[in-house]
């Protein structure tokens, strides 16, 4: 049998025949291996695999389908190990709130990264909208809304709890697989239930005291777009840091699009735009045609490449 695997819970995977519906518990049958990487899940959802029935109505994953793409972070123990999110995904909507949790410009940029390394097509969803009540607030919201509609990036602002924008959202994900990431407490789980009705995820307030999210997904599951035969969601637990892994230090200019066509004017091919003389990057800085918050988080990301960065004390 060949299907989708449409739902991980952690030992278990839920494999759909994309042909009869039918879905089957599946373990996973031998080593599976990316690029030499130890993954924390060998099999992601989103992935295309063949399976074999083991004769007590559940079976085996024996092989996997090559990815065409997908979203991949460093494992939250901060070891070497990585954690594929999802598979074969035609967009990647990081949802973000400006404020109750805040969302820190670092993460947005990390998992941008992320999604530019392996070739995933990012939209930023700013959710909460409606909580957004003073001038400053709403020209913070502008602001950032700005900074990453000018890169490039598709930038859609939602109010999950009224409704707002959630029919844009729906468009945009017409006849794709689309994968939904963010922090915990961003409202993943109300912006699903919305484009889904009946589907009822469980969803929890933020905590009063660290205005963080509560975790409410457990594990990575996808569902059905309502009257699309090609569409569906992603589902993803919340994440609270985005740990990049396997970029080089020379290309990790590559992954930020205003840093890349800029740097093309840099005297050194290989500049990393730190030290280097004459640095156009560092030119741009100072004149503000790159946002400061950007390249920070440029330079977080070679700080990730640092031998030592994740090495335990002794």
């Amino acid at each position: 049998m060949e299907g989708l695997v449409i739902r991980n819970t952690g030992s278990w995977y839920v494999v759909r025949d994309m042909e009869s519906g039918r879905e089957l518990n599946c373990k996973v049958k031998g080593n599976f291996r990316l690029k030499g990487i130890r993954t924390t899940n060998p099999v992601a959802v989103g992935d295309r695999v063949t399976c074999i029935e083991n004769g007590d109505g559940n079976g085996f994953i024996t092989a996997i389908e090559p990815r065409r793409n997908y979203i991949i972070r460093k494992a939250s123990n901060l070891s070497k190990e990585a954690h594929i999110i999802a598979a074969n995904v035609d967009c990647a909507m990081l949802v973000v709130t400006l404020f109750h949790p805040t969302t820190s410009t670092t993460f947005i940029d990390r998992f941008l990264a992320t999604a530019e390394a392996y070739r995933v097509p990012a939209t930023i969803v700013i959710n909460k909208i409606d909580l957004l009540t003073d001038e400053d607030e709403k020209e913070y919201l502008e602001a950032v809304s700005y900074l990453y509609s000018s890169i490039g990036y598709d930038v859609v602002q939602v109010s999950a709890l009224e409704h707002r924008g959630i029919d844009e959202l729906r468009s945009r994900m017409q006849g794709k697989i689309t994968l939904l990431s963010g922090n915990s407490g961003v409202g993943k789980s109300t912006i699903i239930n919305d484009l889904i009705p009946g589907l009822e995820l469980r969803t929890a307030d933020i905590s009063d005291a660290h205005d963080t999210g509560m975790h409410t997904t457990t594990f990575s599951e996808m569902f059905p777009l309502p009257g699309d035969n090609d569409g569906w969601i992603i589902d993803t637990p919340g994440v609270r840091g985005f740990g990049t892994i396997e970029m080089d230090r020379h290309e990790v200019a590559h992954f930020f699009p205003e840093i890349f066509e800029i740097g093309h004017d840099c005297r050194y091919g290989n500049c990393t735009h730190t030290i280097e003389p004459h640095c156009a990057v560092r030119k741009a800085l100072e004149e503000n045609r790159i946002a400061q918050s950007r390249y920070n988080s440029y330079l977080s990301i070679l700080e990730d490449g640092e031998p030592d960065k994740y090495r335990k004390p002794f």
